[in-house]
């Protein structure tokens, strides 16, 4: 792989191909370790914006949501330096350092909310963005665990783990609320326990070795690399998937208790949103290799607008449920399929900046949303806040169909 913006979309895969079993043994220990730091973002998602109003006054209600922002600026600015330390220290290492953020990050926010104080919650919120900006890496370590021709399986194996994460994170935040007061504190130190295994686990994970080729190789301006079409093309697709996924899964526990059902429901919701983002992982890295990159994001694209559909019909649990459900399963496919499009525009060299770069864009993006969310919900209402929804999923469709007519022998 050179790098180059002519890389053959569809990736190369012989009859019947086989992993090998070392390869098969460090991705589902990579894929444990994403099940359990998703469950600790799904756990403070599904958490969060609830505990800060039992602790905040009703008119500053709008930035009930800023702590899970406050999240997603974390993994804005860890990005890069978390991406490069890796390039020069290793996988395990830059890993490890981000299960300690996220160890330090969960314990601010139990003193935080012990002591009743918003702006520590807040600041908890900024170190657990370093961890999930490592667990992001996740997706491109695994292609580094196993042969070329597995990329689109390793990526989707790997985001598979979320499937346990959809079940271990909404029934903490079901069940641990009330272990004891202040309500919530027992949710945010399961997270702490969380990131403790991951720490562990990574020690059993055999990453390759950094070599001076991966990291001194020849290396292009970041610009060029950037300004690729492809690049562009998997760059936006993963800011629109990330983007209004986020937009509506950080509204949906407050939309839930404000349109007048029970605060139990949303972690039923959340279950069914994380079930329906991971659940499809085990199969969207073959219907990447059967129909295509493009013809899996543009599905997917659809899908998010079947979401945005079901939402306007009504605001029962089940138009809740599936709402976000179909919302997951769309981001899956737009997701996965822009990451393993991405991962055919750069040289070995240059995966640390191209990488970074891409994820600084996503959760930039993504950041945006979180602050809009609650902000749009409380002062404009849910319906709005799906058409916003609505209107970027067309923008991801136009780019990613725009691309496909250009380059027809592209599927």
């Amino acid at each position: 792989m050179d790098g180059s913006d002519t890389t053959a979309e569809r990736p190369a895969t012989p009859a019947s191909p086989r992993m090998p079993g070392r390869s098969m043994r460090n991705i589902a220990l990579l894929a444990m370790c994403q099940a359990l730091t998703q469950s600790s973002n799904t756990l403070m998602f599904a958490s969060s914006a609830l505990a800060v109003l039992t602790i905040v006054s009703p008119d500053t209600r709008m930035w009930a949501n800023l702590p899970v922002t406050m999240q997603h600026l974390g993994v804005m600015l860890s990005v890069f330096p978390a991406s490069m330390l890796m390039m020069r220290r290793g996988r395990r290492f830059g890993f490890r350092v981000g299960s300690t953020m996220g160890m330090t990050g969960a314990l601010l926010a139990v003193i935080g909310l012990g002591l009743g104080s918003f702006p520590l919650m807040c600041v908890g919120g900024l170190f657990l963005g370093n961890a999930i900006a490592n667990m992001q890496l996740y997706r491109f370590a695994a292609v580094e665990l196993a042969p070329p021709i597995f990329r689109a399986q390793t990526i989707s194996y790997v985001t598979a783990g979320g499937v346990l994460a959809g079940i271990i994170g909404p029934a903490m935040a079901r069940f641990t609320p009330d272990l004891w007061l202040p309500t919530f504190q027992a949710s945010f130190a399961c997270v702490i326990v969380l990131h403790a295994i991951v720490f562990v686990i990574h020690g059993f994970i055999d990453y390759p070795e950094v070599k001076a080729i991966d990291t001194e190789g020849p290396q292009r301006p970041l610009l060029q690399i950037i300004t690729q079409p492809t690049y562009m093309v998997a760059a936006s697709g993963g800011m629109i998937a990330f983007g209004v996924m986020s937009f509506v899964m950080a509204a949906s526990p407050l939309a839930i208790v404000q349109c007048g059902l029970s605060r139990t429901e949303a972690p039923i919701t959340i279950f069914v949103h994380v079930m329906g983002m991971f659940v499809p992982s085990f199969f969207t890295g073959h219907l990447i290799n059967r129909f295509g990159i493009f013809n899996v994001m543009i599905a997917g694209s659809a899908l998010l607008v079947g979401g945005v559909a079901v939402a306007l019909l009504g605001i029962s649990e089940w138009h809740f449920r599936g709402a976000l459900g179909l919302n997951g399963v769309g981001w899956n496919f737009l997701f996965v399929g822009a990451t393993t499009l991405l991962t055919t525009t750069y040289r070995p060299a240059e995966r640390g900046k191209a990488q970074a770069f891409n994820d600084f864009m996503v959760f930039g993006t993504t950041t945006l949303a979180s602050i809009m969310a609650s902000v749009v919900l409380e002062l404009e209402g849910w319906a709005v806040l799906n058409y916003i929804a609505l209107a970027l999923v067309l923008v991801a469709l136009a780019v990613i169909g725009g691309f496909r007519l250009r380059r027809p022998g592209r599927a």
